[in-house]
């Protein structure tokens, strides 16, 4: 069995502001490199879907979310078996507050 990886509009929304963010402050290649890096970090997800660490913060949730790390963003998924998928829910900038990560929906 197969998992499709499947990104939320939040997190799509995510990685469209760190494109901007970065096309804006460091030009379209660096920007677009990061965000390839981003996206290419979740192909493994699909054969290892348990690779992340649990977030500790998250686990108040009913989901349990865990977490890659490129760069200075985490990678914020959940395996949906129901559906056989694997939920990239965030892409969570660790400068920030880490408690900004409830903000998932």
């Amino acid at each position: 069995m197969s998992l499709i990886v499947y990104w939320t509009t939040f997190a799509e929304n995510k990685l469209t502001d760190i494109f901007n963010f970065y096309e804006t402050e460091a030009g379209i290649d660096v920007a677009q490199k990061l965000v390839d890096g981003i996206i290419d970090k979740t192909i493994s997800l699909d054969k290892n879907p348990n690779i992340g660490q649990k977030e500790v913060i998250l686990t108040n949730r009913p989901q349990c979310f865990r977490y890659l790390v490129f760069k200075n963003y985490k990678i914020i998924y959940w395996v949906d078996t129901n559906k056989n998928r694997i939920v990239i829910v965030n892409v969570f900038d660790c400068r920030q507050n880490p408690m900004k990560m409830n903000e998932i929906k």
